[in-house]
């Protein structure tokens, strides 16, 4: 513990001073641009890999990024959700999985959680996803067989997703867009799952345009202020 007690010390003392306006401004609020909901897995850092500063993701994280479906049983990730979209009214849900998850692995052999009770029923949201695997797997290896889990998974997750009325409500009102992706451990590639085509691809490419529209925004600004 005391490596981390040393990294308290030198956020309070290097990073907080550089950031103060930044955490002047949070200290009466907050208006998160997604609510991010990924694995607890020790190797993905949301921060790292989509470059945001505190306050820009409002994050939720369990074994597997699941939601479960909406139902009268409150729970965490149900109540979390429900403010993210309700109070918060962030504009995009993002649901992200990753390679080597341990919680998929452990949904693809659920027999081997026996003395992890509470976990295999947890694992049972991804049912859906794994039937899937297991219908359409015939022939893949098993590394091929796990990337699609991954892939099913985040695509089950997002239709449980909007299961939740708050999350119905805004997407009727186009006041909310969804997003599933998948992230490499090893590359730091992300895929992400494009509506359009039926199709997971590199996320530069599913969000070209957008990407395109924000360079032509900045360079606007910049030449006006030049």
């Amino acid at each position: 513990m005391s490596r981390f007690a040393l990294g308290v010390i030198k956020f309070q003392r290097e990073v907080f001073p550089e950031k103060k306006k930044l955490f002047e401004r949070l200290s009466t609020g907050q208006s998160p641009e997604a609510l991010f909901i990924t694995c607890s897995d020790s190797r993905i850092e949301t921060a790292m890999i989509t470059q945001t500063d505190p306050g820009e993701l409002f994050i939720l994280r369990n074994a597997g990024n699941i939601v479960p479906p909406h139902t009268n049983q409150t729970g965490g990730m149900t109540a979390s959700i429900e403010f993210a979209v309700g109070a918060l009214q962030v504009p995009n849900i993002v649901i992200c999985g990753h390679t080597e998850c341990g919680a998929m692995k452990g949904a693809m052999h659920s027999e081997g959680l026996t003395n992890l009770p509470h976990v295999r029923e947890w694992l049972g949201f991804a049912k859906g996803a794994v039937d899937i695997v297991e219908t359409l797997g015939a022939g893949l290896s098993e590394e091929a067989k796990m990337r699609l889990l991954l892939e099913q998974n985040v695509m089950l997750q997002l239709q449980h997703l909007k299961t939740h009325p708050t999350v119905a409500v805004a997407l009727a009102q186009k006041a909310v867009q969804l997003h599933g992706w998948v992230y490499d451990i090893k590359s730091g590639g992300v895929s992400a799952y494009d509506e359009a085509s039926e199709s997971w691809v590199p996320i530069e490419e599913r969000y070209a345009a957008e990407v395109a529209a924000s360079a032509l925004a900045d360079h606007a600004c910049g030449h006006a202020a030049g």
